[in-house]
């Protein structure tokens, strides 16, 4: 049994460019997040149409593969709409779970994380320049949220360069796993040993969003970006 749970706010702005969405299809499920790119216009058609093309192609597998050329069908299908006015762009993560295996592909700063019996075991690393400014040893990782850089992204659907999709595979082991997937309006104000500490003490994916909301509501300024998230909960 897999428990999950989503939300999108459109925090302090005119409108939400963020998509989620949550699919089961053959005894597998499916949650996929994507925030479409400000400054480029359309930016939520971008992420609505990814979030719809990947769910209602999806084969009910958890294969890496599979996610990334779906993915990579949203870019092709997000270039095709682009006119000279309007580039719009989208990041995107997703992640596959079916019988005891997980399968993910993202491109972009739109973070899934994985947690195992409460404590925080991965996460991905956000294709941006302040990601490489960690890797430089310029930063720390805590200190992606408020750098300078942290807007310019390298990679997303859209983008005129040659798009690679980052994808990964699991084979769950024995414990209480947790994945949750967000934008960055989301992980930018709740930090990750909260989301841990908030797992922690939560009876079900609702209420593990319904907590992080909280703290979030607490810090973000009037004009504060869209802010997403998704959960799936499962016991091996």
């Amino acid at each position: 049994m897999i428990e999950t749970a989503y939300y999108s706010d459109i925090g302090g702005r005119p409108y939400n460019e963020d998509s989620v969405r949550i699919a089961e299809r053959g005894g597998g499920t499916l949650l996929i997040l994507c925030d479409g790119l400000g400054g480029h216009g359309g930016g939520d058609i971008a992420s609505r149409t990814a979030v719809e093309l990947v769910c209602d192609k999806w084969n009910g597998t958890a294969d890496p593969e599979h996610l990334e050329k779906l993915l990579m069908e949203a870019h092709e299908k997000i270039c095709s709409m682009q006119t000279p006015v309007c580039k719009m762009k989208s990041t995107a993560v997703a992640i596959a779970l079916k019988d005891g295996e997980a399968a993910w592909a993202f491109a972009g700063d739109s973070r899934l994380y994985h947690f195992i019996d409460g404590v925080l075991v991965s996460q991905t690393r956000d294709h941006s320049a302040s990601q490489v400014a960690v890797l430089l040893g310029e930063i720390t990782q805590e200190q992606i949220r408020f750098h300078s850089d942290r807007s310019k992204i390298f990679r997303a659907l859209g983008l005129e360069s040659e798009l690679s999709i980052e994808t990964g595979t699991e084979t769950l082991t024995p414990g209480r796993h947790a994945f949750l997937l967000c934008s960055d309006g989301f992980w930018e104000y709740v930090i990750e040993a909260e989301m841990a500490s908030e797992l922690r003490l939560a009876r079900s994916p609702d209420e593990w969003i319904a907590s992080m909301k909280k703290i979030l509501s607490r810090r973000v300024p009037e004009d504060n970006d869209n802010n997403t998230a998704a959960a799936a909960w499962l016991e091996i």
